[in-house]
């Protein structure tokens, strides 16, 4: 199967899916998403650590970089996390014009009708209310956002979404990795609205993003991980990051990963799975000097000609198990052999490290 023919396999999915909740998944609009195209692969002999540590080292100075062939000299590639028709919060890198104070402006970006309004997305939205005003200071690990009072006039209904985008966007960064709320001067314990409540200790990733428990009967013994699912805005695919709980008694992250993504979004509208439910693993995954080793059944093909796997299931694969703090790159075998190539032809003879830019815009 052709990349466009999987593609198109996914929109059907996903039209399915936008049939049984009675919403449209395509819209008209001049902006196109993108998957990632920006996959790391290790050269023979190259040192993993050092590769990661030059990627992490540079990550918010590479970006004021050409990394996708359509960024001007005077703009720099950010995420921003944005909901999306289906009410989803997911990343859009965008262009942004080149400043010093990085961590304010991506939430100026966030702003109703702020600057963002001649480059949003079609199907997406902004998280802050219209008119809000911030600082942002950064020590010591974790950024202090203080909001102007008009931060306080959202919708109660997107309360856990906008500490869900103001997290992950500053995160984004890696000098944050962790957030704290403020409004006029005044360290916020719960939000302003609806009372959701902030630790003492602040906002991070591990609080999750897209929560979905609908399959946990006892939340208590249950524990988060992240996966990624497909989503679609007009013609184009773009990945959702969704927090779900998992069974204590599930006692290896990484196998519970590939079942979620194998198990696929259930009922969470507008979302499908780049692995088919008969994907299965043949034997117990291996985590050593941060690559994870994942040994499939040939399910994980992604055509009838052997061998290939499709960019959405490596991606999607990545994605989900480099959410973990153990884990920087995945290696993938079937039947216990190497040997795989992406879509392209192209041999994956190294671990495939996690793309610096997730859904890049492109105009």
């Amino acid at each position: 199967m052709c990349k466009r023919a999987k593609i198109a396999a996914v929109a059907v999915i996903l039209a399915a899916s936008a049939f049984i909740s009675g919403c449209g998944l395509f819209g008209k609009g001049k902006e196109k998403l993108d998957p990632p195209q920006d996959v790391t692969y290790l050269k023979e002999g190259e040192d993993l650590d050092n590769t990661l540590e030059e990627t992490a080292s540079d990550k918010e100075t590479t970006s004021d970089k050409e990394t996708t062939g359509e960024e001007k000299a005077d703009t720099v590639m950010r995420d921003l996390y944005l909901i999306d028709r289906n009410g989803m919060v997911v990343s859009q890198t965008l262009p942004l014009p080149k400043t010093e104070s990085t961590a304010k402006q991506v939430m100026e970006y966030l702003v109703a009708d702020g600057p963002v309004a001649e480059i949003l997305p079609n199907g997406f939205r902004t998280v802050l209310p219209a008119g809000t005003t911030m600082d942002v200071d950064i020590k010591d690990g974790k950024a202090i956002v203080d909001f102007s009072e008009e931060f306080a006039t959202y919708d109660a209904k997107d309360e856990k979404k906008i500490l869900q985008a103001v997290t992950w966007t500053l995160t984004q960064f890696e000098s944050v990795k962790s957030v704290e709320l403020r409004m006029n001067g005044h360290q916020l314990n719960e939000m302003p609205v609806n009372g959701t409540p902030i630790g003492e200790e602040g906002l991070s990733r591990q609080d999750g993003i897209n929560m979905d428990d609908s399959t946990a009967v006892d939340i208590t013994n249950t524990r988060p991980v992240t996966v990624y699912y497909l989503a679609q805005a007009d013609d184009e695919v773009y990945y959702v990051p969704v927090t779900r709980r998992i069974s204590n008694k599930e006692q290896d992250d990484v196998a519970a990963v590939v079942k979620e993504l194998a198990d696929g979004p259930g009922m969470m509208k507008g979302l499908a799975s780049a692995l088919t439910g008969d994907v299965k693993l043949l034997e117990s995954p291996k985590v050593e000097e941060g690559v994870a080793t994942l040994n499939f059944n040939e399910s994980i093909f992604g055509s009838d000609e052997k061998s290939i796997i499709t960019d959405a299931a490596l991606q999607s694969l990545v994605l989900s198990l480099t959410e973990q703090k153990d884990i920087k790159s995945v290696s993938v075998l079937v039947d216990g052999k190497a040997g795989l190539a992406n879509e392209k032809g192209e041999p994956l003879t190294a671990p495939v490290s996690r793309p610096e830019k997730i859904n890049a815009v492109r105009y």
